[in-house]
């Protein structure tokens, strides 16, 4: 059975799996929309994705911890409402602001907007992809974007 698998790198080339998914239960199209997130929010903590690796039938995800996890402005859990995407600044003295929120029919819809530099933001306009994350505790994908002047 195929498997997504998070593991954590505790430095000197020792890893632990923390995390994982069976697939078909998460769906090919999430699991790679989740290979393509930048970093990934799970109990209050973030990770940052280092390496993506395959090894048979496992997708490897490998993560370093990066501490507790900044809350940004206006957030709101999506469990049980389906797949949304939020798109935020990626600036902590704006704390995280929210531009725009949509909701995506599928995992695949949502792969459109990652594997992007640059996104048309729902009245916003088109913006560059700084990072991308999911967030585990909230149900969501978070998309950080900036103005093109910003380049």
């Amino acid at each position: 059975m195929k498997q997504l698998i998070y593991y954590m790198d505790k430095g000197n080339g020792h890893y632990e799996p923390f995390y994982e998914y069976m697939i078909p239960n998460v769906g090919m199209d999430e699991c790679y929309a989740r290979q393509l997130c930048t970093y990934f929010i799970m109990k209050g903590t973030q990770y940052e994705l280092t390496a993506n690796e395959m090894d048979g039938d496992q997708e490897i995800l490998v993560v370093k911890e990066l501490g507790r996890n900044l809350s940004g402005e206006d957030e709101r859990s999506f469990r049980g409402e389906g797949i949304h995407i939020e798109f935020r600044s990626p600036n902590e003295r704006e704390n995280y602001r929210l531009f725009s929120r949509i909701p995506c029919s599928s995992h695949f819809e949502v792969l459109r907007f990652l594997l992007k530099d640059v996104v048309d933001v729902p009245g916003i306009g088109q913006k560059l992809v700084t990072s991308t994350e999911i967030d585990e505790d909230r149900g969501v994908y978070v998309i950080y974007v900036k103005d093109l002047e910003e380049i």
